[in-house]
């Protein structure tokens, strides 16, 4: 078995490199805090603007606006599917 030896910057380094990807993972796993302006909100969803406005207006899709940007909470975006969710006929 090998020994390696770390000078204290570069454990202080490693240990700040790890916190950093432990803070990232947990932002990840966390959807609430992920926001989706509208041009990506299209593109994931594969629809058009007219049809997203049209989702907004029936209440379809909660958003929130900021002057002329658009926002989506990640989580409103699985809620809408989940809701939509049709199980296979076949079992």
């Amino acid at each position: 078995m090998e020994a390696v030896i770390l000078t204290a910057e570069q454990y202080d380094d490693l240990v700040k490199r790890m916190e950093d990807i432990k803070s990232a993972v947990s932002q990840k796993q966390n959807s609430e805090n992920i926001f989706l302006d509208n041009q990506q909100f299209l593109q994931l969803m594969n629809i058009s603007k007219r049809t997203a406005q049209s989702w907004r207006d029936e209440g379809i899709i909660s958003f929130s606006q900021v002057g002329s940007k658009i926002y989506y909470r990640m989580s409103d975006v699985k809620k809408l599917l989940d809701t939509n969710y049709k199980p296979s006929f076949k079992k």
